[in-house]
């Protein structure tokens, strides 16, 4: 899969999964733009890629503003968008429903469902007028396996699929494809913190949460962030062209999301 001279911009992706797609897409041929609220991971990713076909941008996607800056960036420097990657996501609080905090619940929902939201809304019309694009949101199989513990972050990943199909029918039309990627157990910093937060929950050891994490799939393994990355690549390329609408998991098979004992 080659896209040379693509135009794709990535929230989240100075850092973990984000990262590892503005790599691919890059040393597939394509101008990236990466988008992060992490400064220090913005500036340490621009200077390990160098600034030939990177650009990196500062903001909070969660702010409709910042949103609106940044595609009218893309508008100035790229000249349009084919592929939009909305990576951006936290993982919220961990623990019963009953003691999250609103803040805290609207925090999770905002970051995970509202930014995808607004990215989606401001590139459509540059798509639009082109008349073809690529929209690919990370979603989660916490979305539609549901989660203990993690209410919130279920929840915005399961309306990332209901959006994901919603722009399928409204976008299809206009020769633009959404999809949505549903990761696993992605192994990482992030998922170090997860766990650690899950064991001190339930009063056990890291080791314990992380092997009822690899011992309730079929392969046994945590996911690469490459994996979901080669993923991204096949969704955005002309072998997926007539694929839209779907959310594909990247999860080793989960058989069962009672043995995650959580």
């Amino acid at each position: 899969m080659q896209f040379v001279d693509y135009r794709v911009l990535i929230t989240a992706g100075a850092s973990g999964i984000g990262r590892s797609i503005a790599c691919s897409f890059k040393n597939q041929g394509a101008n990236v733009h990466v988008v992060d609220i992490d400064h220090p991971a913005v500036q340490r990713f621009c200077d390990q890629q160098g600034e030939k076909r990177i650009h990196c941008s500062v903001a909070d996607v969660s702010d409709e503003q910042s949103v609106s800056d940044i595609f009218k960036a893309q508008q100035k420097i790229f000249g349009g968008i084919d592929v939009l990657l909305n990576c951006a996501g936290i993982k919220g609080p961990t623990c019963a429903v009953e003691d999250i905090k609103l803040d805290e619940w609207r925090r999770c929902i905002d970051v995970n469902l509202q930014s995808t939201f607004l990215c989606s809304k401001y590139c459509i019309p540059l798509m639009k007028v082109q008349g073809s694009g690529s929209i690919i949101s990370l979603s989660s199989t916490a979305g539609w396996h549901g989660y203990p513990l993690r209410a919130p972050y279920a929840a915005a990943k399961w309306a990332v699929i209901g959006l994901t199909k919603s722009l399928a029918m409204e976008l299809g039309p206009y020769g633009i494809r959404a999809n949505a990627i549903c990761p696993g157990t992605v192994d990482g910093a992030r998922m170090d913190k997860v766990i650690a937060d899950e064991a001190l929950a339930k009063g056990v050891s890291e080791e314990h949460i992380r092997n009822t994490y690899t011992q309730s799939v079929s392969l046994r393994t945590m996911i690469d962030a490459d994996d979901i990355a080669q993923t991204a690549l096949f969704l955005a390329s002309s072998a997926a062209s007539k694929i839209t609408g779907q959310y594909i998991s990247v999860d080793g098979h989960l058989e069962n999301v009672g043995s995650l004992d959580i």
